[in-house]
């Protein structure tokens, strides 16, 4: 053992606990913001055990690209996966995929926002054995239980049984209970409306969506004993409805809640995307002063209920042996802006939505050097996927993957090649396209964050460029700036030079094409532009 009590003998890494919250800013875990009032020493406690990245991002700020590029390592251009709920291409491969091929599984508690393709597949007369078939339709996973929250469960749901069985006596116990709750007459106020926020959720605590997949991924590891798991717990929160079961519903008030990031000016001199983006419902909503007081206690409450319960499951892992043995990445698939920059929900491009927590915790004594300190390297979302491969031993398949694994920064190696971020938006199905007039494929943009700028190419308009040196909370737009041409015209190449490395070519092995380089030399009777 080492003087902090990690055992240095070799070990190797037998599971994974991959941790995705949703909607979860950076700026609202203490270990990230030490002087927040809120508090989360759970997760600070994750941070002690591995390293927390400082410049972790999405490579989009909405759901359903965001998770896709989490689970397949791929940039949302490369995977296509655009918007919610639009079908993942049936020849793309996921974590769950690559595990299966070395005989692993990969369980799923909670949302992936995963969409499956029947039409391409009955297009093409695909036949998907039994064997594999739930893995082909959910994105790699074998659900021990799906939960994508957002809307009333179906009765075959195993949370909605699990709630009329504890008493919750309704045919709509999600509306009615998880998110419902009473007003001072006693009367059913919806926690749909904001206003309704700061009212408890009907149901208990220990009753609630966090605690309910707490308890079953507890259950789960510890019916596994010493096999080893793969697991991804997934949580529902902080994402909206804002509404949080007694007492974190009033475990804070408006004086702890910090202001949003907003300037006048962005409301009258502003890019034509960003005004469409204002105009959204919950963009005038946040717009309130009222409403952003109300709700941001209640996000930071669902955000200490998600660390008390990490803290209830690190003590039963802790009491398993598995700390020893368990690979943890804690992170989440975007962040929430809350009234920042005058918008509400996620999407563009700004900090808040698209930086994210990354905390990534390896108990082999390699990284034993790197506990507890901070990186400020630029890691992305797609290298989530290449990591937890590294640590299994698997091939790291680099003709289809687009990211890198961490494990290197983990134990120390100073080598790190990338020195910035991609994001892209694809906001077609969003009513901006619609104030704009602009057609469903002509709302493409694509950002590149580097230490000093940030560059946002929006396709039909021009780009905007923040310096982030001088105005790191991104309030004056220097898009049109003359003098600083040379800086944008610098930043365009280095996004479309990006673009290019991509790998679209995904169906045959990097040793495949350089085996079949120049092969037709070695094909009898064929002679191509011989004399």
């Amino acid at each position: 053992m080492d003087e902090a009590g990690w055992n240095t003998a070799p070990k190797a890494v037998r599971n994974v606990l991959f941790i995705m919250c949703d909607q979860l800013r950076a700026d609202h875990l203490s270990c990230y913001a030490p002087g927040s009032v809120l508090r989360t020493p759970h997760i600070d406690r994750l941070a002690r055990m591995g390293v927390r990245f400082d410049r972790a991002y999405v490579n989009s700020a909405v759901c359903g690209p965001s998770r896709a590029s989490y689970y397949t390592g791929r940039y949302p251009l490369s995977h296509r996966v655009t918007w919610n709920r639009v079908p993942h291409p049936i020849d793309e491969q996921y974590l769950g995929d690559y595990l299966a091929q070395a005989g692993l599984g990969c369980w799923l508690l909670g949302k992936t926002h995963h969409v499956p393709d029947p039409a391409g597949a009955n297009a093409r007369r695909f036949q998907i054995q039994t064997e594999g078939a739930d893995r082909f339709w959910q994105g790699g996973f074998t659900p021990i239980e799906r939960y994508d929250g957002h809307f009333e469960m179906g009765k075959e749901s195993e949370y909605r049984e699990y709630l009329q069985a504890r008493g919750y006596d309704s045919d709509r116990p999600w509306e009615d209970y998880v998110i419902g709750s009473l007003d001072a007459q006693g009367q059913p106020a919806s926690g749909w409306y904001m206003r309704n926020a700061p009212l408890a959720a009907r149901v208990l605590a220990q009753d609630s969506e966090t605690a309910y997949f707490t308890q079953r991924a507890m259950d789960f590891i510890a019916d596994k004993g010493d096999e080893p798991w793969v697991l991804h717990l997934s949580f529902i929160k902080p994402h909206w409805p804002y509404k949080a079961p007694a007492p974190y519903n009033d475990m804070f008030g408006p004086e702890d809640a910090t202001a949003p990031l907003r300037a006048q000016h962005e409301r009258e001199r502003t890019h034509p995307v960003h005004a469409a983006y204002q105009q959204h419902e919950e963009s005038l909503s946040f717009a309130q002063d009222e409403v952003w007081r109300t709700v941001k206690p209640v996000y930071m409450g669902l955000v200490k209920q998600i660390d008390d319960e990490i803290g209830r499951l690190l003590e039963m892992l802790e009491q398993q042996g598995r700390l020893d043995d368990t690979l943890i990445v804690f992170s989440s698939d975007h962040g929430d802006l809350q009234g920042d920059h005058w918008l509400g929900e996620k999407e563009y491009f700004f900090e808040n939505a698209v930086r994210v927590p990354l905390i990534v915790v390896d108990p082999r004594a390699q990284a034993n050097t790197t506990r507890g300190q901070s990186s400020a390297a630029f890691v992305d979302c797609v290298d989530v996927t290449p990591t937890i491969l590294d640590a299994l031993g698997l091939p790291a398949r680099p003709h289809r993957i687009e990211g890198c694994s961490l494990l290197p920064l983990l134990h120390g190696d100073s080598d790190w090649v990338r020195d910035f971020t991609v994001a892209s938006l694809d906001y077609a199905y969003r009513e901006a396209r619609q104030f704009l007039g602009r057609g469903v494929n002509e709302c493409h943009g694509l950002m590149l964050r580097d230490a000093d700028y940030k560059y946002i190419h929006w396709q039909g308009y021009r780009p905007q460029l923040f310096d982030l040196r001088q105005d790191p909370d991104e309030l004056h737009d220097l898009g049109a700036d003359p003098g600083l041409e040379t800086v944008r015209r610098r930043m365009k190449d280095a996004l479309f030079d990006w673009k290019d490395g991509l790998k679209g070519r995904a169906s045959e092995s990097w040793p495949d094409v350089e085996d079949r380089t120049n092969a037709h030399e070695r094909m009898m009777n064929i002679l191509i532009g011989r004399w």
